[in-house]
């Protein structure tokens, strides 16, 4: 989620990626609208949400700590 900018589309790409490496049965949605965001209590972006709750606010980290992210929210 994010307002569309680098950082934001460079997460989605980054996240793409990542759920296709980890073969998972889900898509993954490049969400613009920023009322999304703040529906959440988030005043910052780009969020990673999994499963509809944040799993990362404010910064893109490398893939690796993306990819720990992912599946920590995934259980």
């Amino acid at each position: 989620m994010g307002a569309g900018c680098q950082s934001c589309k460079r997460l989605y790409e980054i996240t793409t990626e990542i759920v296709e490496e980890l073969n998972l049965d889900t898509k993954v949605d490049y969400i613009t609208d920023v009322s999304k965001i703040v529906e959440m209590g988030i005043m910052q972006s780009p969020v990673l949400a999994v499963n509809g709750k944040p799993a990362m606010v404010g910064f893109v980290p490398n893939k690796e700590k993306i990819k720990e992210a992912i599946l920590k929210a995934l259980g």
